[in-house]
């Protein structure tokens, strides 16, 4: 698909990560795919009942999407093992921590994880986890870091990334710049972190710089206010760590996306429409949208407005979505098994 065939409203529609209920192809995801034109959706254990069925669900999605004249879907899942693991038994055979001690644990874990989502037609993973819990008790990371030690997070990430993405799933690593200091839940409430950016460069920083390094898919960004960077925004919202750090300074030109809007972080401080026009300004290319309900709506109607109205925002959309369908032409494959081109024209 040529992107300079796309509407603005497929244009505004790629930039949109969604949740949904139910565990088949359904009226809400018909909804999402053709009226909304969402460039992906995510899997919760709502949506999952066995392996069959999942597979099932998967291929009627991209099916549908192909019948919509859509490119096919982002299907993400956060698998990271251990305490997040949207997949249980019988799916995986990493139903509780898959106990990672080293690089081989790693390797061996994002294989086998690959070919579990491979296999049900799952083809992006929210995982690694790459922030550090320097504080092993107190973190709220603590059960889903790798560990205390940059060097070491950073090795144990790139060995996931490179495994998962070497056996065809997308890898985002989250959640940057890193909130294994935080102690504070940003399902909840929205964390403060008083830490300057050398600081992080020498340390929370470094397993992202690593991810990069090895051309990881994706990176999610946190809801955490640094306020020694921004003071005024969370990272999910920032243009000085979204924007200057992230990819001016630190040359990521992968695909940046927020974590869910819906948590308590961001839903209670921002409106959804105030939320948009924060993405729309810090290149950010997908807001995640965990949870049936108006946001979806009213933020895909919020960047169309804006595609229609600005040529700025056009153009900064359009390098968005040249950078989500460079990532779906790398990765994707329709059911048949041949590469849908989705090339700039």
């Amino acid at each position: 698909m040529d992107i300079s065939t796309l509407t603005n409203e497929q244009l505004a529609g790629q930039r949109l990560m969604a949740g949904f209920d139910g565990t088949r192809l359904n009226d809400d995801l018909k909804f999402l795919i053709d009226k909304i034109k969402a460039g992906g959706i995510i899997l919760f254990s709502r949506n999952i009942v066995n392996p069959d069925q999942i597979k099932d669900l998967c291929m009627s999605v991209q099916n549908y999407a192909a019948k919509c004249g859509q490119p096919s879907l982002f299907i993400s899942i956060d698998q990271e093992g251990g305490q997040v693991a949207r997949l249980k038994e019988p799916f995986t055979q990493f139903p509780g921590n898959p106990n990672i001690k080293d690089e081989e644990d790693a390797r061996h874990f994002a294989e086998i994880t690959a070919s579990e989502l491979k296999n049900v037609g799952i083809n992006m993973n929210m995982a690694p986890v790459l922030d550090v819990a320097f504080d092993c008790t107190k973190s709220i990371m603590k059960k889903r870091a790798f560990g205390y030690d940059p060097e070491w997070v950073s090795k144990l990430g790139a060995a996931v990334i490179e495994h998962l993405q070497r056996n065809g799933i997308m890898a985002v690593a989250k959640h940057f710049p890193g909130i294994g200091r935080t102690v504070l839940d940003s399902h909840i409430e929205m964390p403060p972190l008083d830490i300057d950016l050398h600081t992080l460069e020498s340390s929370d920083l470094l397993p992202f710089a690593e991810a990069i390094k090895h051309d990881v898919a994706g990176i999610m960004l946190s809801h955490i206010l640094y306020n020694k960077i921004d003071n005024k925004q969370p990272a999910s919202l920032s243009i000085k760590i979204a924007k200057d750090l992230l990819r001016d300074s630190m040359g990521f030109d992968g695909i940046v996306m927020t974590d869910d809007l819906d948590m308590g972080a961001i839903k209670g401080n921002y409106d959804i429409k105030t939320i948009i026009e924060q993405l729309l300004s810090a290149d950010i290319d997908i807001a995640l949208i965990c949870h049936k309900g108006p946001n979806i709506e009213i933020a895909y109607e919020k960047i169309l407005k804006g595609l229609k109205d600005s040529k700025n925002i056009k153009a900064k959309g359009k390098e968005s979505v040249k950078r989500i369908l460079k990532t779906k032409e790398k990765y994707l494959k329709v059911h048949h098994g041949t590469t849908r081109s989705f090339t700039e024209s």
